[in-house]
């Protein structure tokens, strides 16, 4: 059925009140505007965001450390944890009035499939894995993809080892050695014993880092053990489902005993990537990297192609043939946003 055509008056009609309610929303933001210019507000200072909550924020003083809530000025873009800012304390609210520039941005598709912020200003990655729920490949290798696009070095935690076998064949210590021949970090971990704490807590020291992976894995439990006193809320896995329960609701920064910030983000059980490029994608394997631009047509797709490097690296065996479907895996899934 073809859209009913509005009347001149109609139209007119519409304009007239779609004009009068932005006016009005011009007027209550030049009254808040005002009120805090108005407002008794202490002298610019920069800080770093710790929390969100929704049109508020928490922003930590990087001067003596005292943690403000704060509003945000209308022209000052969306900010999430790690966000570093220009801010002006005030009693009881202060005010956001500039955002530093960003080193990177971790973004992920929310349940809609639009993009949604999840931290800034990240130097690690760590994918918290279990044996419990099962670590998929390609959900780990999504999330690798990502921290290599955005300059974040990643590391692999496997939490919960007291629950894994002793068996060298075993699916996920095998599926880990794979991971540890590419150069990635691994580490082995497990908060019953403190197994592998004392690594994981070097490798976090005067870095900002935030924490991924499925719910359920313990992501909350080794944040607690990590810092005692953070309290971070652990959530208890369904014993029908194996799958975790969301505990988490906001990504919040806490600091590291000796030095360092942790961002723990909500937890997440896929990591689509449809808002990339196929080009990308390819340059999240380094594996399949180190072969881009050898091939003997600029515009390869790594197919059929003759010349083809990286058809070349396949078959010689310098890229795994599981590690390859996966990479196919994510380049059929761009484009929707469920990322099948």
């Amino acid at each position: 059925m073809s859209k009913r055509k509005l009347s001149r008056r109609q139209q007119w009609r519409v304009d007239k009140i779609q004009s009068e309610r932005s006016e009005r929303a011009q007027r209550r933001q030049h009254r808040a505007e005002k009120t805090l210019n108005e407002s008794e507000l202490g002298d610019e200072t920069i800080g770093v965001v710790i929390a969100h909550y929704g049109v508020q924020i928490d922003v930590e003083s990087k001067t003596d450390g005292s943690i403000q809530r704060c509003h945000i000025r209308a022209n000052v873009p969306g900010l999430v944890t790690g966000d570093l800012v220009i801010f002006r304390p005030g009693n009881p609210t202060g005010v956001v009035v500039a955002q530093e520039p960003r080193k990177n941005l971790l973004e992920r598709p929310d349940n809609r499939g639009a993009l949604k912020p999840v931290a800034a200003n990240i130097d690690h990655m760590l994918l918290v894995i279990a044996p419990f729920p099962e670590a998929h490949p390609n959900l780990i290798d999504r999330y690798l993809v990502a921290a290599e696009v955005h300059n974040i070095r990643p590391v692999i935690v496997l939490n919960k080892i007291d629950l894994l076998s002793n068996d060298a064949n075993d699916p996920l210590r095998v599926l880990l050695n794979t991971y540890g021949s590419l150069g990635y970090d691994v580490i082995e971990a497990s908060c019953k014993d403190e197994g592998g704490l004392t690594q994981l807590a070097d490798f976090l020291v005067d870095k900002t880092t935030v924490f991924v992976g499925q719910s359920g894995v313990g992501k909350s439990s080794l944040i607690n053990a990590l810092m005692p006193g953070t309290d971070t809320r652990v959530g208890a896995l369904s014993e029908s489902t194996q799958k975790g329960k969301h505990t988490t609701t906001t990504a919040k920064l806490f600091h590291f005993p000796n030095g360092g910030d942790l961002i723990d983000s909500p937890g997440i059980r896929e990591f689509a990537l449809w808002h990339m490029t196929p080009d990308e994608v390819y340059s999240g394997f380094p594996e399949v990297r180190e072969h881009l631009g050898l091939c003997k047509f600029r515009d390869c797709h790594h197919q059929q192609e003759p010349g083809c490097a990286v058809r070349s690296a396949l078959e010689g065996g310098a890229i795994t043939p599981s590690r390859w479907r996966s990479c196919q895996h994510i380049i059929h899934s761009l484009g929707d946003p469920r990322g099948r």
